[in-house]
């Protein structure tokens, strides 16, 4: 392992981006309470469209503008009204974040979906999603890194002591890699993207954004060996999900950070412990083989992805539960 300096402290958790509801107040107030170490901008998709990882992240873009059509985000001739609610919310929500953390100056984590997951999720104004364009994706990544570089500028300004670590979502990219992203019929799939240009791209987005960078992938088979060539400093995945352990190991063993999903992102009981998410870190560590000295200060504990479909009393014990399991990592 290399003598890697991280942006967290070390024993640090966080969430990975949605929660429940449509107070962007309340909310935050939950995740700076439960989080104090690194928290993060919470995303609330009940709010409706806009307020989606899709058509958050698309309010981003710069010279690219989106709109709704028949319930899916497209590229739209000019800014219409569904840009304008997207960027209101954004707006609203760095305006809360300035009000209630006015002083902080710690690590806060921003979240936005990455260009392969938004080339799978938007269309072209004239049919079918911009993945099956590499013209057109090649735009949209530019757009996506200009924009992110000012999103990143806006929670400077309104946090002037705090650092910003940057999450891309990228729960697409094992099915652009593979070929698995379907078309609209259902009955066909766009052609695979090359590791080389996946790779291409993202690194785009993490070079000209200029912050620490981790990408979030909540789905089986995560490229560690493509991500850590991008410029990314570490991935957070759900554990639940791992079946092979070599490739996590090598990325580690490579000075890879991680954000461990080691939570239910919804009820499959009684909410975990911070023992239960501290012993499910601990075992997967000495599984790797790695030192324990080092693993407060490389692993973040969090939920396995975001918790839109919770109920509140669930999210603060698991991010509490998070954050606790946290410490006692730090304190071994």
């Amino acid at each position: 392992m290399t003598d890697q300096v991280w942006p967290w402290a070390a024993g640090a958790a966080t969430g990975l981006g949605s929660l429940p509801g449509t107070d962007i107040a309340e909310a935050q107030r939950i995740v700076l309470g439960e989080l104090p170490a690194l928290p993060h901008l919470p995303e609330l998709p009940a709010r409706g469209p806009g307020a989606d990882v899709i058509g958050r992240t698309g309010g981003l873009l710069v010279e690219l503008p989106i709109e709704l059509y028949a319930a899916r985000w497209r590229v739209a001739p000019r800014p219409g009204r569904d840009l304008r609610r997207a960027r209101d919310l954004m707006e609203r929500d760095l305006d809360q974040l300035a009000e209630q953390a006015e002083e902080y100056a710690g690590p806060i984590k921003l979240q936005a979906a990455g260009p392969l997951t938004l080339a799978a999720s938007i269309e072209l104004p004239i049919g079918g999603r911009m993945l099956r364009d590499p013209g057109a994706l090649r735009d949209l990544t530019g757009s996506l890194a200009e924009g992110l570089r000012g999103h990143v500028d806006a929670v400077r300004r309104r946090l002037p002591r705090a650092s910003v670590l940057l999450q891309l979502d990228e729960p697409s990219l094992p099915a652009a890699l593979t070929g698995r992203v379907p078309t609209e019929s259902g009955l066909g799939a766009y052609r695979a993207v090359e590791s080389g240009d996946a790779r291409t791209l993202l690194g785009t987005v993490i070079e000209a954004v200029g912050v620490p960078t981790v990408v979030h992938c909540c789905a089986p088979e995560v490229p560690l060996e493509l991500l850590r060539s991008t410029g990314a400093i570490g991935v957070a995945l759900d554990l639940s999900l791992l079946t092979d352990l070599d490739p996590l190991g090598e990325a580690l063993d490579a000075g890879f950070g991680l954000l461990a999903g080691a939570a239910p992102a919804t009820p499959t009981g009684r909410a975990p412990t911070s023992a239960d998410l501290a012993d499910r870190v601990r075992t997967l560590w000495d599984r790797l083989g790695f030192p324990r000295r080092q693993l407060a200060e490389q692993v973040v504990v969090t939920p396995a992805c975001g918790m839109a479909g919770a109920d509140v009393a669930y999210v603060r014990a698991v991010l509490a539960a998070c954050r606790d399991a946290g410490r006692r990592l730090a304190e071994e």
